[in-house]
């Protein structure tokens, strides 16, 4: 099975980590993040894998090469100019004729990616997206009222919403919705399919995960590596 990681990202939200090491590379514990990616990858039977890239690129290179030591197949696409969040697949777009899982380069998570893939190909659609849960607690008492008087409160309500995890498997039928080496991004594509009325399947992830796209998040995963992510093997 193939597996694309997106890793071209300039992690403005990271910074200064990411002035010196692009994201990706940054440590969690004793293994950067894309080094935890790829082994839960292998772990679930994702053998070739390519890494779409462009900030520091030559760093990540240097750090994987062919992926040999992973146990897996590393091809590194590199991109001439920003592509968004699925433009960098159209370099790829030879390679990748069978279905494929996608995921953003800085994710953490215990997400079963063999079972997603599984529930991707059941549903035999052009794209299914992983969704998560966020339950955000709400500081103020919610009001109902008719006209000028109140009909109940609700007090301190959770805000409850679904998020796009940032993890995909696509059918190479994909391609054609996709404008070739163009700035293109997903909420481009899902909104492109709902408007072709294309069905955009969706997977829930219940598991542990974790987008470190901010500095708190950075700090949040150093604390959880220990307990999820420290033994790949270990914890599903």
């Amino acid at each position: 099975m193939k597996a694309v990681i997106l890793a071209g990202g300039l992690g403005m939200r990271l910074r200064p980590f990411t002035e010196v090491i692009p994201k990706p590379l940054l440590p969690i514990g004793e293994k950067a993040i894309l080094e935890i990616q790829i082994e839960r990858l292998k772990q679930h039977g994702f053998s070739e894998i390519f890494l779409a890239t462009n900030y520091k690129a030559e760093y990540i290179e240097r750090f994987f090469g062919n992926g040999s030591r992973f146990g897996v197949e590393l091809t590194i696409s590199k991109e001439e100019k920003p592509l968004g969040t699925v433009g960098p697949l159209t370099l790829l777009k030879d390679q990748l004729t069978k279905p494929f899982l996608v995921m953003n380069g800085d994710i953490l998570t215990l997400a079963n990616f063999q079972e997603f893939y599984r529930f991707a190909l059941e549903k035999s659609k052009l794209l299914t997206i992983a969704i998560k849960k966020e339950i955000t607690p709400f500081s103020f008492g919610n009001i109902f009222f008719e006209d000028d008087y109140v009909t109940g409160i609700e007090e301190k309500p959770d805000l409850v919403t679904y998020i796009l995890a940032g993890i995909y498997v696509m059918n190479p039928d994909i391609f054609d919705l996709l404008p070739y080496n163009e700035y293109f991004n997903m909420d481009e594509l899902i909104t492109t399919m709902i408007e072709k009325k294309i069905p955009v399947a969706k997977y829930e992830i219940k598991k542990y995960w974790l987008d470190i796209g901010r500095i708190k998040d950075y700090e949040k995963a150093q604390t959880i590596y220990n307990r999820h992510f420290k033994d790949t093997n270990n914890h599903e």
